[in-house]
């Protein structure tokens, strides 16, 4: 079995190694070499790591529906199957003729659920139970094709994003093999999304993150998790800004404005917010590394009364 592997972050690492060992993986397509950091040293994306440790043709379209050559050396492979895991790029019909059964794409959520680019912090960010993966014949739509297989995860009450990207990124290398063996023997039925069930995650912003108090604590703690590690729930403690890492939900509810600093003790900030309160444990200010309330305040201070924008 020919496979083409589309696919870029750390997210898609297991299903290539996993697709290098089922099958035969004869290319990787895989985004631009970026320049990162500070120091602005050029990185390669994890999955082109995998493909050149295992000798694999690795080919970096800017923008793969407009490069000629591109697809020309696609039809040239000769594909049974183009699998697509976070690849960021969107396919044109003409690639997706390619194939000798089908594009496969495997997204990280339960479809018709949670379409676009960032399924797995707003499941959590939206207090979702239950999440998962989705396999699905692409089409020129954004995640709008034909469902095939689907892995459902529960959602535990102190999961981060991070957690569940962990758990769903293995996962999906299986569900994608399995996948991929049930289409070629025609044992999978594929099933249409209903678009009036469906939602969008969108891609995550600066924006995003930004805390407002004048919620339930109930939220403020979903967001905390579902941008956890990155990019983090934030706000400003007087102008300076804090990334939150890690609250608990208090039951006790304050007459002060939302956002106002009850307390500060070892176990973290109490803050006011809409029906209920905060504890915030863990926090990071610029140019530090992320510490626990206690830690921070051995040699800084944070005052009662000041209200956190």
């Amino acid at each position: 079995m020919n496979i083409v592997f589309m696919g870029t972050p750390e997210f898609s690492v297991p299903s290539l190694e996993k697709l290098i060992e089922k099958f035969n993986v004869k290319a990787v397509f895989t985004q631009p070499d970026k320049p990162k950091g500070r120091g602005k040293k050029v990185s390669i994306s994890a999955v082109k790591e995998i493909a050149l440790k295992n000798n694999i043709p690795v080919y970096q379209p800017e923008k793969i529906k407009k490069e000629t050559e591109i697809i020309e050396k696609l039809k040239e492979i000769n594909p049974d199957f183009i699998i697509v895991v976070a690849f960021g790029q969107i396919l044109s019909k003409e690639i997706l003729d390619i194939p000798k059964y089908a594009c496969i794409n495997l997204h990280a959520s339960l479809l018709p659920k949670l379409r676009g680019a960032a399924p797995i912090n707003w499941a959590i960010i939206n207090g979702e139970t239950v999440s998962g993966n989705t396999t699905m014949l692409m089409d020129v739509g954004l995640d709008t094709g034909d469902m095939l297989l689907k892995d459902i995860v529960d959602i535990t009450g102190d999961m981060t994003a991070g957690d569940l990207h962990d758990i769903l990124m293995e996962r999906g290398a299986d569900l994608l093999v399995k996948t991929i063996n049930e289409y070629v023997k025609g044992t999978i039925v594929p099933e249409k999304q209903k678009d009036e069930n469906s939602n969008y995650a969108p891609m995550l912003t600066k924006q995003s993150g930004e805390i407002n108090w004048n919620t339930s604590g109930k939220d403020i703690y979903n967001l905390v998790r579902g941008l956890n590690p990155y990019p983090l729930a934030h706000c400003k403690y007087n102008e300076k800004n804090m990334k939150i890492h890690k609250v608990k939900v208090l039951d006790k509810v304050y007459d002060e404005i939302p956002g106002t600093i009850i307390e500060v003790n070892n176990d973290g900030i109490i803050v006011a917010c809409k029906n209920s309160s905060l504890l915030i444990e863990v926090i990071q200010f610029p140019g530090k590394r992320s510490m626990t309330v206690e830690e921070y305040t051995r040699g800084n201070k944070i005052d009662r009364g000041v209200i956190l924008q």
